[in-house]
Parts: C-alpha cells; sequence; structure tokens
C-alpha cells in the first residue's frame, strides 16, 4: 500500500469494464465492414469470437513443461470474415485506424509487422499446415482490455482460428483433436509470425474453456492432449466469490525481451543441470538443486518454476474437492486458494521478478481491502491483477485500489469480473436475438 501520498480531495471513481453480449460485437463487426469494404462486396460468411482469459495460477509454467488453471472471460474478440476471390488480406479493426494488409507472395516471418500478423499469421500457419486457406477480408472490434495480459493477442488469433476454419471449410474446431491443430497454428504466429515467444496456454483457454469450468492443463508433453486438458467444476457464484480483475494500465509487452529472457534463464538453467525441462526437478529436493546452480539469476527462476508448479497442483486439488460443502461455501479451502495466489504473487515479485509497482500496490490494496488472494495473472511487467474475492467485497476492493492509485499518482486502473465462461465458436443471429454456438 502506498505511504507518505496526500489523499485527493474527493475519491476516484471506479471504471467497470462490461463484456458485450453477442449482438454487439456482431453488429459492430458487421457495420465497420460494411463501411470499410462496402455492401456491394457480399455479406461476411459470418461473424466468430473468441474470449481473452485469466490464468488462475501456474504463471511462467508453461514454456516450462508444468501446470497451469486458466478460465475465459465473457470478454471476446469479434471477427466477421469472407473469402475473397484474390490472394489478398485485408483486416479492418474498430481499434486501429487504417486497412492492414498484406498478399500471400508477402505473408512469411520478418517481412510483415503490425496487429495484423497475429491475424494473418494464423492463416499462415495453418497454409503452412498443409491447409487450403486463400485471401479473405475481415473485420475486428474486441472488449478483450488490450495490453492487460489478459490474452487479447490469443483472443485476436483464436476467433480467427475458427473463423478461418469454417469459411474455408477446414472441418478442425468441430472435434477437440482439430481444436489443438487450431491451437499450434495459434501458437505459431505468436511465436514466429509475431515474434512473441509465448507457450501455448492462453490459446488453449481461449480455444477449449467453458462455461462454470477452470481448465487444467499439463504441458509436460507440450500442447496438452485430452489426457492433459480437463476441465475442472469452478462455481464461484455457489461459494458466494468472484474474480475481481484489475487492470493496471501499466505499459505491457511480451515483445520487448523481457519474456525471452525469462525463458532462456530457464532452458539455461535445465541444460546446465542436465535435465530436459524444470518440471523434472523434484521439489523434495528443490534446495539440493538451486544450491548446484552458480547463477544466482537462475536460482531465482528455477525457485520460482518449481514451487509455481506445486502450488498449481494443490491449487487443481482444491477446485476440484469443490469450493462448496454441504450446501455452503468451504472457508478452509477457499482460504487454502487465496493463501496460494498470494504466495504465487510473491515468488513472481521476488523470485521471477517480472512485477512492476502498479501491479504490487493493486495486489496490496485487493488484500488489504479484504481479498482472500490476489496475483498479478499473464506474462507480467505491467498488465493485470486477480483477486479472489467475496461478492459483498467487490465494490469496496475496488474502490480501494482505486484509491491507492490515485493516492500514488497512476493512472487510474480499470475494473471487471471474470466468470468462467466459453470458448471459441461462431456467433449466430436467430429471429434477431444474438446466440453464441461453440464447438468444444
Amino acid at each position: 500500500m502506498s505511504q507518505g501520498h496526500t489523499p485527493p480531495q474527493s475519491a476516484p471513481s471506479v471504471e467497470w469494464l462490461p463484456a458485450w453480449d453477442a449482438g454487439r460485437g456482431i453488429d459492430s463487426v458487421m457495420e465497420l465492414g460494411n463501411t470499410v469494404f462496402g455492401a456491394h462486396t457480399g455479406a461476411p460468411s459470418g461473424v466468430w469470437s473468441a474470449p481473452g482469459r485469466v490464468n488462475l495460477i501456474g504463471e511462467h509454467t508453461d514454456y516450462n513443461q508444468g501446470l497451469c488453471l486458466p478460465i475465459a472471460l465473457p470478454h471476446r474478440t469479434y471477427v466477421a470474415l469472407r473469402p475473397s476471390t484474390n490472394e489478398d488480406i485485408q483486416l479492418a479493426s474498430r481499434q486501429g485506424t487504417q486497412l492492414w494488409c498484406t498478399t500471400w507472395a508477402d505473408l512469411r516471418p520478418g517481412n510483415v509487422s503490425g496487429w495484423g500478423t497475429y491475424a494473418a499469421g494464423v492463416a499462415w500457419a495453418l497454409r503452412e499446415a498443409g491447409h487450403q486457406v486463400g485471401g479473405f477480408d475481415a473485420t475486428v472490434d474486441s472488449a478483450v482490455p488490450l495490453g492487460a495480459s489478459l490474452s487479447s493477442s490469443a483472443a485476436l488469433e483464436c476467433a480467427f482460428a475458427v473463423a478461418l476454419d469454417s469459411a474455408f471449410n477446414l472441418g478442425l474446431a468441430e472435434t477437440p483433436e482439430g481444436r489443438r491443430e487450431l491451437v499450434a497454428a495459434c501458437r505459431r504466429a505468436e511465436n514466429d509470425m509475431a515474434g512473441a515467444p509465448t507457450g501455448g496456454l492462453d490459446q488453449m483457454a481461449s480455444m477449449f474453456c467453458q462455461a462454470g469450468h477452470a481448465l487444467a492443463l499439463d504441458f509436460r508433453e507440450g500442447i496438452p492432449d485430452a489426457e492433459a486438458a480437463r476441465l475442472v467444476p469452478f462455481d464461484l457464484a455457489a461459494a458466494g466469490l468472484t474474480i475481481l480483475v484489475v487492470d493496471s494500465r501499466a505499459p505491457h509487452a511480451l515483445v520487448d525481451g523481457q519474456y525471452a529472457e525469462r525463458r532462456n534463464a530457464c532452458q539455461s538453467a535445465a541444460e546446465s543441470l542436465g535435465i530436459a525441462s524444470l518440471r523434472e526437478i523434484n521439489p523434495a529436493s528443490l534446495d539440493a538443486t538451486l544450491e548446484s546452480l552458480t547463477d544466482p539469476v537462475q536460482v531465482k527462476r528455477v525457485r520460482h518454476v518449481v514451487t509455481e508448479i506445486q502450488r498449481t497442483a494443490e491449487f487443481i486439488d482444491v477446485v476440484q474437492a469443490g469450493l462448496v460443502t454441504n450446501g455452503a461455501a468451504d472457508q478452509d479451502r477457499i482460504t487454502h486458494a487465496g493463501a496460494l495466489m498470494n504466495a504465487s504473487h510473491d515468488s513472481l515479485r521476488d523470485d521471477y521478478q517480472v512485477t512492476v509497482p502498479q501491479t504490487d500496490l493493486a495486489v496490496d490494496a485487493s488484500r488489504a481491502a479484504g481479498a482472500i488472494g490476489a496475483r498479478m495473472t499473464g506474462g507480467g511487467f505491467g498488465g493485470a491483477t486477480i483477486a479472489l474475492v467475496r461478492q459483498e467485497d467487490v465494490e469496496r476492493v475496488a474502490a480501494t485500489v482505486a484509491q491507492e492509485f490515485a493516492s500514488a499518482g497512476y493512472t487510474a486502473p480499470a475494473f471487471l469480473e471474470s466468470p468462467p465462461s466459453g470458448s471459441a465458436g461462431r456467433d449466430l443471429v436467430v429471429n434477431d436475438r444474438a446466440m453464441r454456438r461453440v464447438t468444444p
């Protein structure tokens, strides 16, 4: 919490970022298409959407073959898309000011830049994998906060993945195996085309999460298969709880080298220990393992990864056991979950060193205002925090965080709630009512 600051004369307002209903997203991208491309070009093949994600726990573990536990946000990215008669790719976004254009002849890593690399990169990755994908026009709008470490890039990629899959009749989104192939294409777009060396957590969450559930992921063998990706019931409302997300609005980027530096440190440590990944380290022998490392930075990074995998396993067990027992909230399990979240943030702050003053303040203020547990979420270096909060405490926690940010002179944060939500799919309009069709 901040100290020594003079409080503002009046309490700062609390800005909430609501999720959209499907109708708003559909209308937005359809209208943008008419404006940019003209109604005479023909209607899009459809509208598809995909969610951002919140990672409950298990940070920087996916690329270390570890465990993660994400949920999907109710906030989604919407895409209207239609195949074109040529090899051109034209993209327009409500979040941009100019058309993003390329051709298949020019679409390759290192030859294109900007936000469109994430979207067109999915098409490139699918084509590289042998699928028949041609030119297309598409429009985009998103309720997922940008740059908030809530996977706006994965939401964009996965929305395009299911759109391209349907528009070009690939048939991948209809089966879990096919969806894993779409995840691989999205991950390759982000890694190779956009240059962000992330793991597969974000895309798996956007493509496989379901409402009312968390998604337990085990990356020991790479992108999780059916046995390594399992839905765990996560009924927060029944326990009188919610996940409060704080967008710190601190600058956040994963392509500036800091993320890659952490990943490289883990790989180097594994090589020096003679193991394939840090997942192979037994938590019981962690101290002895750390003593064998000579690089103090590697010691910190390894300690975080090994303890974070252990915390995630414990958290999954708590959620699997249920936050409600005999019709009442199980306070012991809820307290345990909160303690694991707190320990995760402290490790990310002290050992992995990926937090910033704004996210640390958001976590400290959330805990002081009554949150059961709080931690940063996502890759770090800015972005968002999450707090496990009783429903009756939501407004107070948000107001306290906003007050502390104002007292510290930081840009005002924004807030949203994140009930576990559904995965990428096609949005339909039936009898003037927007509906979402999702095929897991």
